[in-house]
């Protein structure tokens, strides 16, 4: 096949995906509440032909073609959004189209890069003998890691080759991403009178390990990500009253790992180096990469994308297979009041996945 874009397809694509995206905005959709939302999404697929697929809040679907014994590419982004902030001077769900803006809550994250990926879809969807298969996934509960999203999805739908996770990335290809750990962490003492030498005091003996968390370098510093970022972010006592020494001390720390370490490395090192008990909450969202000399990455460079290493999370952590991110819009946008996208990058974000996908296929 030839990867000479089919211009009047995908204008004709942009100007739908662009209505439905106004559609996306007027309906709220926080996560573990985008039932609304997935409804539209798979009304307007139905309404193009396209077979779907629902598991909960996500949707998902294959190229017409599909043939199990080719390997297959995911196309996803979400249809979750936080909840507005108080700083909102416009209404959060109406999609007010202005000074070639679209204002709207999750117009930027992931909206753009949603609507984008589900054109991108459709543009291929009929197409015969295509060398790879396309999934299609509209997610639920990106922004909160939520168990019933992609990693539900992914245990039901084909095998996966290697996905493209659409987040406002500038279109510029992300291609490692930081991984996030919590960690609680409790220094343990003995309860006492205050104005008496009684007890052992938990707070004093946390202190320490607050240093060490905030002096400690790991050695591996990434060119993409920088250095393993380790804050602590929460403290409390068990107590509230002035006059009794806390037997217990408890807090929170944020832990960004970059790709040259594994959780269980960071954890190793962080044990051995403090003396309070310490409890990950979860070791889901680990940090990823995909190499230069992927057949996606490459594609990317020979359209003149450029790659960098993203600092935030996103679907892309919990997918055991290789994933570019990339999508229309700013990542500095997301979570601000009066949220936008401009018209002209859902319009390029079109026109580029369909641009990354022919090349893809072609190569």
């Amino acid at each position: 096949m030839t990867n000479q874009i089919n211009i009047a397809s995908a204008q004709s694509l942009q100007v739908k995906v662009k209505q439905l995206l106004k559609e996306l905005i007027a309906i709220p959709s926080f996560s573990k509440e985008e039932n609304a939302t997935a409804n539209c999404i798979e009304q307007f697929l139905i309404q193009h032909g396209v077979k779907t697929n629902r598991i909960q809040n996500n949707i998902w679907a294959t190229n017409l073609y599909f043939d199990e014994s080719k390997p297959s590419i995911l196309l996803n982004s979400h249809h979750d959004t936080v909840k507005p902030n108080n700083s909102y001077t416009l209404d959060p769900f109406s999609a007010i189209e202005q000074e070639g803006k679209l204002f709207g809550l999750g117009s930027n994250d992931a909206g753009g890069s949603l609507v984008s990926l589900i054109a991108s879809f459709l543009y291929f969807h009929t197409t015969e003998h295509l060398p790879f298969n396309l999934v299609l996934l509209a997610s639920a509960e990106e922004e909160i890691s939520g168990l019933n999203g992609v990693e539900l999805v992914l245990k039901h739908i084909p095998k996966i080759d290697f996905g493209i996770v659409g987040e406002p990335t500038l279109l510029e290809m992300a291609i490692a991403e930081r991984g996030l750990m919590v960690l609680d962490v409790e220094a343990t003492g003995m309860a006492g009178h205050a104005a008496r030498e009684e007890g052992d005091n938990a707070l004093y003996s946390i202190l320490k390990d607050i240093e060490w968390f905030r002096n400690y370098q790991f050695e591996k510093v990434s060119p993409l990500l920088g250095a393993v970022k380790m804050t602590v972010t929460v403290i409390e006592t068990d107590n509230k009253t002035h006059n009794i020494v806390p037997s217990s001390c408890k807090m929170v720390v944020d832990v960004r790992v970059n790709e040259l370490y594994t959780f269980e490395e960071i954890l190793a090192t962080i044990q051995s180096n403090i003396s309070s008990s310490m409890k990950p909450r979860s070791l889901r969202l680990r940090s990823t990469s995909i190499g230069l000399d992927h057949i996606a990455v490459k594609a990317g460079l020979s359209i003149g994308k450029g790659y960098f290493g993203s600092v935030t999370t996103s679907d892309k952590a919990l997918m055991p297979f290789p994933t570019l991110k990339m999508g229309p819009g700013d990542s500095a946008r997301s979570h601000t009041a009066d949220e936008f996208i401009y018209i002209k990058e859902i319009e390029e974000g079109v026109l580029t996945y369909i641009q990354l996908l022919s090349t893809i296929f072609t190569s």
